[in-house]
């Protein structure tokens, strides 16, 4: 009997192929998914005036409760499919696109907003579906088979109307092959950091959460200039010496300080 708590060979295949891998099943079982759900409802009422419930960048910085998934058997089981046994973590956050009309993620690769931070380039990102997401709520799509690059040539964007304020210039990739990414609650996506992907407004009267959850080897090295502004906590496996990691049971409010807060 497959074991579907752990990515099955086609899938990890189709990983590495394709630079992405969608999961039609529940990712976690329904006592930890509804607990993170309400969870999440109680940090968006806590918004203050003004903030975006598309930005909720790093929330694990303040909100130590969420390592309860963060640092959760059923996430990380995925993940060391791809990455191996010594795993950290790297980042999180939700992003909630309002019904009615939301900001857009433009046309991105996560390496490029990461390119100075993280040696080497090798992040896998679990999103998690908090709420269905699919074409008409504005989920993401993604372009397959772009993960060889990374680093593609940016223009600026309005960023009033974008999550980022910078996208992938036209004519770098072939945007009529997009993909979308269509998942139920409580389904996931993994993808790999170099990956071109990005998701429209939500104009529909449903809105779209995704949590994401992203993960390094833990030979990976966060650069000096980094450890200032930035905290990895460990997950699994061995600790290399080459990274000093957060404790998460400690909050480090310091870091949201003069922060962007930007989505995917």
């Amino acid at each position: 009997m497959k074991n579907l708590k752990k990515l099955q060979p086609a899938e990890i295949e189709k990983f590495h192929e394709q630079g992405y891998v969608s999961l039609h099943r529940p990712v976690l079982s329904e006592g930890k998914f509804h607990p993170l759900k309400e969870h999440f409802e109680e940090l968006l009422a806590a918004l203050k005036p003004g903030e975006r419930p598309e930005l909720m960048d790093v929330p694990h910085f303040t909100d130590t409760k969420l390592f309860e998934w963060l640092l959760d058997d059923e996430i990380l089981d995925l993940v060391e499919d791809i990455l191996g046994p010594d795993i950290d973590l790297f980042s999180s956050h939700f992003i909630a696109k309002p019904p009615g009309g939301s900001l857009r993620v433009p046309w991105h690769e996560d390496s490029a907003y990461w390119r100075t931070m993280l040696d080497p380039m090798e992040v896998v990102t679990v999103w998690l579906a908090i709420d269905a997401s699919d074409e008409g709520n504005g989920c993401m799509y993604v372009i397959p088979r772009t993960q060889d690059n990374g680093y593609s040539e940016y223009y600026d964007v309005d960023p009033n109307k974008n999550v980022f304020v910078t996208e992938i210039r036209k004519g770098q990739f072939d945007e009529t092959i997009k993909v979308p990414l269509i998942l139920a609650e409580n389904e996931a996506s993994l993808h790999q950091a170099k990956l071109i992907h990005g998701s429209p407004s939500n104009t529909s009267n449903r809105r779209r959460t995704g949590f994401t959850m992203r993960y390094i080897a833990s030979s990976t090295r966060l650069s000096p200039e980094n450890l200032a502004k930035h905290q990895l906590y460990r997950a699994r496996g061995r600790d290399f010496g080459v990274n000093r990691y957060g404790d998460p049971h400690k909050t480090y409010p310091q870091l949201m300080v003069g922060r962007k807060m930007r989505g995917h």
